[in-house]
């Protein structure tokens, strides 16, 4: 199973008495989710699930994919890392599952995998990290396939 983890892009700031869940993209960070979503479109099978939380920043960043994605209220900022796996089906899936989420849930995401702790790794905004276990269950088939940040992306 293969398992991507992709941060939102920038967001702005909250503005007083915004809800978390409505801060919209930046201009840049709209631009680093347009970046990002091809390069991921190109390298991801079309039968991927992609999962996203329901923030507007994380829905934005979802679009930038151009394809069709499920929007999970377990996914929302301050969710628990195995929230997050438990959501993607992992590492029992049959397909590849993207998740478009938050900090710090997804950092802590990644360290359980490589480490079997939540430790408080960071994941740069619009990044995508990109987990392979070639047998479920089997935690010595898992490794890192791949890490790409936006700005790396060539346009």
């Amino acid at each position: 199973m293969d398992l991507i983890l992709w941060r939102h892009a920038e967001a702005e700031e909250a503005a007083p008495d915004q809800s978390d869940l409505d801060r919209a993209l930046t201009a840049k960070g709209q631009k680093q989710a347009r970046r990002m979503g091809q390069w991921l479109d190109s390298q991801l099978p079309d039968s991927c699930r992609i999962l996203s939380s329901p923030a507007l920043r994380t829905v934005q960043t979802a679009d930038g994919l151009g394809r069709k994605y499920k929007i999970l209220p377990e996914l929302a900022p301050d969710a628990h890392p195995e929230a997050i796996l438990k959501a993607a089906n992992w590492p029992a899936a049959k397909e590849s599952v993207l998740i478009i989420g938050h900090q710090p849930t997804l950092g802590q995401v990644a360290a359980l995998l490589m480490t079997g702790e939540p430790r408080a790794w960071d994941i740069k905004k619009a990044s995508a990290w990109w987990f392979s276990q070639r047998e479920p269950g089997d935690p010595d088939s898992l490794y890192l396939k791949a890490v790409m940040a936006a700005d790396l992306v060539v346009k």
